[in-house]
């Protein structure tokens, strides 16, 4: 089945969506993206994309930041990925990645007086991390980029080349995931993830001025938390040793969804299994994300109609 791609403002063949060796966006990775997740329901036989209102508004924030002028509401970017994806007819689970970036072919560091572009595209895509086993972790030797260097506010390409140091020293050093600690010596977050832990029965997770992306499924789990399990969630710094004594540990992203860790620096995190405040959640994230929760269906696009 042929795959297509949104790429200088028409649908093409995604083998044909291609930029030139010269694209300011590829030599100084001056470009911001967002990932949104689709989900495939076998029991309504309908593709949900989940909360992309939401990721487009945050896209055009980071537009804002990286001085990009999107030239496209955000009704309109909805409208665009979902005709995309009507034309990929995926009946599967699909990653969409859409790209705002400087298009210029040029030589030279700036921002300013560059053309912009954008493009999307949709491929299929199963977990990102394993979710069924509780993670290994470990804290990162290397430190997360702070707002005054590269703000982690904005989804921009350049800055994850920190996030691939970090997770390529813990994937040689036979871990699954890293965790970042920011400049000050508190937890940030993981190499692409949000992070939560669990003390005492509360949910705790580092705070939007930590450094760290402000996480849409971050967003998700705390209101699901708190308005349907009853669960307290508590914004604040979280120390370093917190993280080998608490009770449960979980990643949280687009791509991650609710991932469980189950050991950090070779420490247990509660029993070493995968807690019953993370596993709770999860279940819960997944029945919001298929649309079997009325109260959130809002936050699901159908796809086909």
């Amino acid at each position: 089945m042929a795959r297509y791609a949104y790429f200088e403002k028409d649908f093409v063949p995604l083998e044909d969506a291609k930029i030139n060796v010269m694209t300011h966006a590829f030599l100084y990775g001056t470009a911001c993206f967002e990932g949104i997740r689709a989900y495939w329901s076998e029991e309504e036989e309908q593709l949900f994309v989940f909360r992309m209102k939401e990721h487009y508004e945050r896209i055009i924030q980071s537009c804002k930041i990286l001085r990009i002028d999107p030239k496209y509401s955000v009704d309109e970017l909805c409208e665009i990925t979902l005709e995309l994806l009507r034309r990929n007819g995926d009946r599967q689970d699909v990653y969409i990645r859409p790209v705002f970036y400087k298009s210029t072919h040029a030589i030279g560091v700036k921002l300013d007086g560059l053309d912009d572009g954008f493009l999307v595209f949709a491929i299929p895509f199963g977990d990102y991390l394993d979710m069924d086993r509780g993670l290994k972790a470990r804290v990162s030797s290397w430190r997360h980029l702070e707002d005054n260097m590269i703000p982690m506010r904005a989804k921009i390409n350049g800055a994850y080349v920190n996030a691939a140091l970090a997770k390529d020293e813990a994937l040689q050093d036979g871990y699954d995931e890293a965790i970042f600690l920011a400049s000050d010596g508190h937890v940030s977050e993981g190499s692409a993830e949000n992070l939560f832990i669990v003390r005492n029965g509360k949910l705790i997770t580092t705070t939007v001025t930590a450094d760290i992306l402000e996480g849409i499924t971050r967003n998700t789990v705390m209101q699901i938390a708190l308005e349907e399990l009853d669960i307290p969630v508590v914004e604040r710094p979280i120390d370093r040793t917190e993280l080998y004594v608490a009770d449960e540990a979980f990643f949280v992203g687009t791509g991650a969804q609710v991932c469980p860790i189950a050991e950090i620096d070779h420490r247990p995190i509660g029993d070493g299994s995968i807690g019953p405040i993370s596993r709770q959640i999860q279940n819960y994230y997944f029945d919001v994300v298929l649309g079997k929760v009325d109260k959130y269906r809002t936050w699901c696009a159908e796809v086909y109609v």
